[in-house]
């Protein structure tokens, strides 16, 4: 049959994950054939393979999925800026990057107020803080 290419989805953690302490990215492949798609994880360009697991192929319907997860400490996951899955299928190679600096925008109006709180001998500025600054 002909090949398909995976479509690849690249999960940050969780925002309660992370207030608990640890950092999972999770990476889904999605319907592709055949079967052999390999994931590879990078942290700003490094590939890195602690902490990885990535399940056995399913098959349905005669297209394939498989999904593998990063899983670092807190303190891990704020060291790195660019995470990347790598997804290699036959001759086609695909990398969903994820910036971490980026995903900030999604944390909720209340983390930014609780930080104004906290901060409050310098004038707060609420677009550049970073949810970390909120439990120092």
């Amino acid at each position: 049959g002909p090949t398909v290419s995976p479509t690849v989805s690249l999960l940050p953690p969780s925002s309660e994950q992370l207030s608990g302490g640890s950092a999972t990215l999770a990476c889904l492949l999605t319907g592709y054939s055949p079967q052999g798609a390999l994931v590879s994880w990078e942290v700003d360009g490094l590939e890195v393979s602690k902490g990885v697991v990535t399940s056995p192929e399913e098959e349905k319907e005669g297209l394939y999925r498989r999904s593998s997860t990063l899983t670092l400490s807190k303190a891990g996951w704020e060291q790195g800026e660019l995470y990347t899955c790598r997804v290699s299928h036959f001759q086609h190679t695909q990398a969903s990057p994820l910036r971490r600096s980026q995903l900030f925008d999604q944390w909720t109006k209340a983390g930014s107020v609780t930080c104004e709180a906290t901060l409050k001998d310098q004038t707060p500025v609420t677009h550049t803080l970073e949810p970390h600054h909120c439990s120092q």
